[in-house]
Parts: structure tokens; sequence; C-alpha cells
């Protein structure tokens, strides 16, 4: 007889180690998606957060930024009576520096949400990273210049 009744009992380790790791393969490609893709959610959460909070940095800083306007005539008295009975805060203005005026509006220039891509392509990732870094660079020289 040229099967050997026992050859199925020797090659049984191998039988089984190629079965698990079929399985460990199978399990890794959808594990390694799922991931992937939840690892991939929270860099980009994690960007677009940052790219809000130097938004917001920079809407604060050209809101304190004076205008032309802050010459004309202040609130007739019984409008600031009622405004500082409400007790509205206020930031004090920025000292005027036309290079601490282009610095925040590049700032805001640079992470303004309406401009910024959400495709998931190389080219826009790249794109929002440059953006990014840009604008973290710029907030680094307006911060310093505001002392």
């Amino acid at each position: 007889m040229s099967d050997d009744p026992l050859g199925d009992v020797f090659n049984i380790e191998d039988k089984f180690y190629q079965e698990g790791y079929k399985q460990g393969l199978e399990d890794g490609i959808k594990a390694g998606r799922v991931e992937g893709r939840s690892f991939g959610l929270q860099k980009g959460f994690e960007k677009f957060l940052e790219s809000g909070r130097l938004a917001g940095k920079a809407v604060v800083w050209a809101n304190r930024i004076p205008s032309s306007t802050a010459n004309q005539p202040g609130p007739t008295s019984g409008e600031g009576k009622s405004a500082e009975s409400k007790g509205v805060c206020t930031l004090p203005p920025l000292a005027s520096n036309a290079r601490l005026d282009k610095n925040i509006k590049m700032v805001y220039a640079l992470v303004e949400p309406d401009t910024l891509s959400t495709e998931n392509t190389d080219e826009a990732v790249q794109d929002f990273d440059d953006r990014l870094k840009r604008a973290q660079g710029k907030a680094k020289v307006v911060e310093r210049m505001l002392g």
C-alpha cells in the first residue's frame, strides 16, 4: 500500500499551521483596515482641531486691530451706561502695526475654514499640512509681537 495510514497524523501539525496562518492573515487584513481608518480619523480630527484653534485666535486678533471707525464718536451717555451695567467685557485694542496686521490676516487666510480641502488625496493632505505649518509659524510671530 502506497498510502501510509499514519501520514495524516504526521502532517497534522503542518495542516493546522497553514489553517491558522490563513485565518490570521484574513483577520489581520480586516483589523488593519478598521485600525487604519480609526487612526486616520483621529489624526484628521487633531489637524482640523489645530486649524480651528488658529482660526479662532486669528479672528480674535483681527477684531482687536484698531480700525478707522475707532476715531468716530463713542456711544451716547445713555448707551454707555447700559453697556456698563450689563458688564460687557472687551479686550483692549492692539497697537497699530502694519506688520502685525499683515501677519494676523495671513494666519486667517491660511486656516480659513471655507478654503481648506477635506478631500482624502495625497495632494490635498500635503496642501493642508503645509498651510497648517505655515499658519503655526505666523501665529508664533504674532504671539511674539504681542508679547
